[in-house]
């Protein structure tokens, strides 16, 4: 049976990303680190997998992206991280967008198939893996992006979705909020759905807090205005006072139909603010909004070290980041 490349970093010591490293680029590797990884390479008599050397070398050097939203700032800050990675191995990056459609996202999956492109990031719509799986069958690797692999054998790499939205909601909490909105969908994305269970979780723990859910067909600014006028009324007779957006973009469209309502409402005093990915327009905005930081270029680069790992015959792997929360005005004064 040949031997993995899993097997040399366990008997060097290493991570599997350290002896591709050592394999592909050497100059970032700290010297004894490469001895001995070489070492044992030679010990267990290590040959890098053809696979691997046709993704670098040969007949593909190329590899796709599909994310969910290309008008989201989040996926294009991942789309950097990857390209800048695939750049540095003479790899180029085609960038679909499957709009949080299952229909758009199988048509770019089959073309992408059909041009036998050398691995394939993506951020699924759904939990239907199965072209995924055909594509992985027929030699293209495919790593799950900004989603967890669960039972799946695929790599993945994202963000603790779950924590994130318990960090919004602990700290709409914290600052003395108890009627909690929490605005995204639609919940079949994966990572609406953990974050809504995440912010569920923590104010089940209180008993005077309560958590309304306020689905969108869209994670847009067009959405967060549809529902931020909504909630206007809501929170002018007290019954909601903190909001949970499930990304940056419904929270600013949320924003602005608040603080331009007929009855303006205020931040942080009326309504407390959160959104998540902390793109640069939370940062920017007429009250800087709190967000849940995801780390986007890492996550971009990252996934594609783990089709790169995939390519040398590397096992699957996950790798999960923790977010943190940026405080801002939207819910401390």
């Amino acid at each position: 049976m040949a031997v993995s490349v899993k097997e040399v970093a366990a008997r060097a010591g290493v991570s599997v990303g350290t002896v591709s490293n050592v394999l592909n680029r050497p100059e970032h590797v700290k010297p004894d680190t490469i001895r001995r990884v070489q070492d044992a390479i030679a010990e267990l008599g290590y040959v890098p997998n053809s696979a691997a050397r046709q993704l670098r070398e040969g007949r593909s050097r190329s590899l796709a992206l599909v994310v969910l939203d290309v008008g989201n700032p989040f996926f294009t800050d991942v789309a950097r991280g990857a390209e800048a990675r695939a750049a540095e191995d003479g790899l180029t990056l085609f960038l679909a967008n499957s709009d949080d459609s299952t229909d758009r996202e199988a048509l770019h999956l089959d073309v992408f198939a059909q041009q036998r492109v050398g691995g394939v990031l993506v951020s699924p719509v759904g939990e239907d893996l199965s072209r995924l799986e055909t594509m992985r069958g027929h030699g293209i690797p495919v790593v799950l992006v900004d989603r967890e692999a669960g039972e799946s054998a695929f790599s993945s790499v994202s963000v603790d979705d779950k924590a994130g939205g318990a960090l919004a909601a602990r700290h709409l909490l914290d600052t003395g909020r108890r009627h909690l909105a929490f605005v995204g969908g639609p919940l079949r994305i994966r990572q609406v759905a953990d974050r809504f269970e995440g912010a569920s979780s923590v104010v089940a723990t209180v008993p005077e807090a309560s958590l309304r859910l306020f689905g969108t067909d869209e994670m847009t600014l067009d959405e967060g205005r549809r529902v931020g006028e909504a909630l206007v009324p809501l929170i002018t007779d007290g019954r909601v006072d903190g909001i949970v957006a499930a990304n940056d973009l419904l929270a600013i469209g949320i924003q602005r139909a608040l603080l331009f309502a007929d009855q303006p409402v205020r931040m942080p005093e009326d309504v407390g603010l959160v959104g998540y990915d902390d793109i640069a327009f939370a940062a920017s905005a007429v009250v800087p909004i709190s967000s849940v930081r995801q780390p986007s270029a890492l996550i971009g680069s990252t996934a594609v070290e783990l089709i790169l790992e995939a390519a040398d015959g590397a096992a699957p792997r996950q790798v999960v980041f923790e977010p943190d929360l940026v405080v801002r005005a939207s819910t401390v004064g």
